[in-house]
């Protein structure tokens, strides 16, 4: 077995690290209005995650080769399809690449007061966040693989521990609902879950690098279900926490949610320990994304639908090629817009990045019903049979999570698949029957 390839407990953490980047500290601030219903939402989105999560390791167990919804789509449903999902998403990537570094950059301001007021600064830590963890994913993918694990670890840590300390400060008024009616119910809950959905975008991580796994067939339907359980757990227990330490009032304005709440917990140094643990909170977030933005044009290119630059590796088994040319892009995007602020461009980038997830998660779905078991026996069937529920339910969430996205995302997002068929055009235009 090749020594640079992930094994499970960091195809694991390559899940959740990729699902626990810097929005999870900053939600409960987002669901402070809704109160107790903030908790039904999280455990819709938990389910809807749930779904999807099954969906991807009933594929991998299908098709165990690697880029994960593209390579699904694309025996589904043919090459324009698997192209258009896989230029979405890979922009997607680097573009969440330069978003996450900016994030990052803004937890490390208690510790480094000139970052604030010093933007040029800021980009250059940013872009050098971005580079240095792009090196590390060149010189192994198991190296790689290795700070995913430490940055999870250290992640989870506060989410626990004021998960745990606020159950001892559980204040019913907290948790009080201010809906008057049932409709009016339903519409935060709607709401709350269409927030909490992106905490749970990456679940599908695992499925891309699939080349890069041990024994993927089995390693990935096992990380990728074993992930996403264990990161609604950590959230469900987190907001819990959050919400029962601080009052209502003071949560719906505050910028350092976690913090306030160790705060009440431990003392107020304990605040700018929240803010480093949220910044490792990125760090790992940002590797795991640039680990993706690399196998996944990787196991494009190897299709003949991107560039062939994309397809060379090095010694080592590394796409470095696609690593440094996202890696230019991402330090591009921080460049020229670096002046603008971390809110504006955080917002926007995440906004295009949900609905570029949302679209391969619905053909992925529905590739369920289109890639067929070998083996044909009432258990297979009977199999077959329920993984389609779970798919149809699925397919149900991630087309109602896309309505709750925003017309601005779908309108971008709609832009951005159109803007990539001419890259589409030239990769084949010596095929003409793709």
């Amino acid at each position: 077995m090749p020594r640079s390839r992930l094994g499970f407990w960091m195809t694991v953490c390559l899940v959740m690290g990729n699902m626990i980047g810097s929005g999870v500290f900053l939600l409960p601030t987002s669901l402070a209005p809704f109160g107790g219903l903030s908790l039904f939402g999280w455990l819709i989105s938990a389910a809807g995650a749930t779904c999807l999560a099954l969906v991807f390791a009933r594929l991998a167990r299908l098709d165990p080769s690697s880029g994960g919804p593209y390579a699904y789509t694309r025996r589904a449903f043919g090459e324009l399809a698997g192209f258009l999902v896989a230029w979405g998403y890979w922009v997607s990537c680097w573009v969440s690449v330069a978003a996450i570094a900016v994030a990052g950059v803004g937890y490390l301001v208690p510790f480094c007061p000139l970052l604030a007021t010093e933007p040029a600064l800021a980009a250059l830590l940013a872009i050098s966040m971005v580079w240095l963890l792009t090196l590390t994913n060149i010189i192994s993918v198991r190296r790689a693989g290795q700070v995913q694990l430490v940055t999870t670890v250290l992640k989870v840590l506060p989410l626990v521990l004021i998960g745990i300390g606020g159950l001892s400060y559980l204040t019913p008024e907290h948790f009080a609902v201010h809906a008057k009616t049932p409709g009016e119910a339903y519409s935060q809950i709607s709401t709350v879950a269409t927030l909490t959905l992106w905490a749970f975008l990456g679940l599908e991580c695992a499925t891309i690098p699939a080349g890069a796994i041990t024994d993927p067939a089995r390693t990935i339907p096992r990380a990728t279900i074993t992930g996403t359980l264990l990161t609604a757990a950590f959230y469900l227990l987190s907001t819990i926490g959050v919400i029962a330490l601080v009052p209502a009032a003071t949560l719906a304005t505050t910028t350092a949610p976690f913090a306030d709440g160790a705060s009440v917990l431990f003392g107020e140094t304990a605040g700018r320990c929240v803010a480093l643990c949220a910044f490792i909170s990125c760090f790992g977030a940002l590797n795991g994304w640039i680990l993706v933005v690399g196998q996944l044009p990787l196991a494009v290119a190897r299709d003949g639908l991107f560039p062939p630059l994309f397809a060379k590796v090095s010694p080592s088994g590394t796409p470095v090629n696609g690593l440094c040319v996202a890696g230019a892009l991402a330090t591009a995007l921080i460049a020229f817009n670096y002046t603008r602020g971390l809110i504006l461009l955080f917002t926007f980038t995440i906004l295009l990045a949900t609905l570029a997830a949302l679209v391969p998660y619905v053909f992925s779905t529905l590739a369920v019903f289109r890639i067929p078991e070998e083996k044909t026996n009432p258990a297979v069937a009977n199999r077959t049979a329920r993984a389609r529920v779970v798919a149809g339910l699925a397919f149900a969430y991630s087309m109602w999570a896309i309505s709750g996205a925003g017309a601005e995302a779908v309108y971008w997002g709609f832009l951005l698949l159109i803007g990539g068929l001419p890259v589409f055009v030239f990769v084949t235009r010596a095929r003409p029957n793709v």
